[in-house]
C-alpha cells in the first residue's frame, strides 16, 4: 500500500464516518504528510503498512526539536489516529505510536471578557461608517449566541427562525444545531438587514447569506478577526481578543449565571461534555455557590 492511497481512504473515513469538516481533515492529514516527508528525506522506503514504531519514534523525537509541547501532542494523536485507521481496516495488526506518550501540557483556560469589556468593544464600533451596524450585529451574534467564526460567516437568512426565538447554526462536520437568540440581537440584526443590506450590490449565490463585505459577498474569517482586533485596540484592552473570545464569554457568563453544562454543551455545539467543562475552571467560585445551594448538609449545625 503506498502513503498516497493511504491518505485518500483515510480522508473519505474522516469525511464520511466521522463527519469531519475541510478544516479538520487537512489538518489530520498534514500530520501525515509529515511523517512521509520525514521519510523522503532521509531515503527510507517504508510503506504505511512496515514502517515499525523505531522509526515513527525518530521522526517524533526529529519533530520534537522544533515544535512545542501542545504541537507535538497534536502530532502524536493524529498520528495515532491514522494508524488506528489502518488497524480497523485489518492492514496492520498494531499501532507503530502504542507506546509513545505524548509530552504533557496543562490545560489552555481560554480568555473571556467581562460584561463591562463586552459592552464597551461594542459601544466603540462606528456606526457613522456603512459597515458600522453590520459589525454591531456581528459582535452582537458572536456573543449573544456563542457561535464559532466559520459559523458566523456561513449564517444564513433562512438560518433565521426569529417568530421561534432560534437560529439554525451549522457547525463542525456539517452538524447542525437550534441555538435561542435573544430579542437584543435580534434587534441589531434585522436593523443590519432592513437598513443597510438591501442596499449592498449582492453577488450571485450569497443571495441567502446574512453577513456580507461591501461587495455584496460572504465574510471572510480573517475579516472578522480583523474587525475585533482592531476593535480591541481602540479601547486599549489589553487582554488576547479574538471572535472566539466572544464565544468563551458567552459560555462563562452563561455558567456564571447558573446555567447547567448540558444546555451549555448544546448550544455551543459541543460533541463532548468534557470539552464544556472547561468553563467550570475558569470561574471555580461558582462550583461554591451550587455547593451552598443545593447540598443537603447546607443548612446543618456545626
Amino acid at each position: 500500500m503506498k502513503w498516497e492511497n493511504a491518505l485518500t481512504d483515510y480522508q473519505l473515513y474522516l469525511k464520511i464516518e466521522r463527519g469531519l469538516s475541510k478544516n479538520s481533515i487537512d489538518n489530520y492529514t498534514h500530520d501525515v504528510k509529515k511523517l512521509t516527508a520525514f521519510l523522503e528525506s532521509n531515503d527510507l522506503s517504508l510503506s504505511p503498512i512496515n514502517i515499525t514504531s523505531e522509526i515513527v519514534q525518530q521522526f517524533i523525537y526529529d519533530s520534537a526539536k522544533t515544535a512545542n509541547a501542545r504541537s507535538q501532542s497534536r502530532l502524536i494523536s493524529g498520528l495515532r489516529s491514522f494508524f488506528n485507521y489502518l488497524i480497523f481496516e485489518d492492514y496492520r495488526k498494531s499501532n507503530p505510536l502504542e507506546l509513545i506518550e505524548s509530552p504533557k501540557i496543562g490545560r489552555k483556560l481560554p480568555d473571556t471578557l467581562s460584561e463591562k469589556e463586552i459592552d464597551t468593544i461594542i459601544e466603540a464600533v462606528d456606526l457613522s461608517k456603512p459597515e458600522g451596524e453590520r459589525n454591531r450585529a456581528i459582535l452582537e451574534t458572536l456573543y449573544g449566541c456563542g457561535l464559532r467564526v466559520s459559523e458566523l460567516i456561513s449564517l444564513k437568512l433562512s438560518d433565521l427562525y426569529f417568530d421561534e426565538g432560534f437560529i439554525k447554526v451549522t457547525g463542525k462536520g456539517d452538524k447542525q444545531r437550534f441555538v435561542p437568540i435573544v430579542a437584543i440581537t435580534q434587534k441589531y440584526i434585522n436593523i443590519y438587514r432592513k437598513e443597510v443590506r438591501i442596499h449592498l450590490p449582492i453577488q450571485a449565490g450569497h443571495e441567502d447569506t446574512l453577513f456580507l463585505n461591501r461587495r455584496g459577498r460572504q465574510l471572510s474569517r480573517a475579516m472578522i478577526f480583523t474587525i475585533v482586533k482592531q476593535l480591541a485596540e481602540k479601547v486599549g484592552l489589553k487582554k488576547n481578543v479574538s471572535p472566539h473570545t466572544f464565544r468563551h464569554s458567552f459560555a462563562t457568563h452563561l455558567l456564571q449565571n447558573k446555567a447547567d453544562l448540558r444546555s451549555i454543551q448544546l448550544m455551543l455545539g459541543h460533541e463532548s461534555i468534557t470539552t464544556t467543562e472547561i468553563y467550570v475552571h475558569l470561574d471555580k467560585s461558582h462550583l461554591t455557590n451550587v455547593m451552598e445551594e443545593f447540598h443537603p448538609r447546607k443548612q446543618k449545625n456545626l
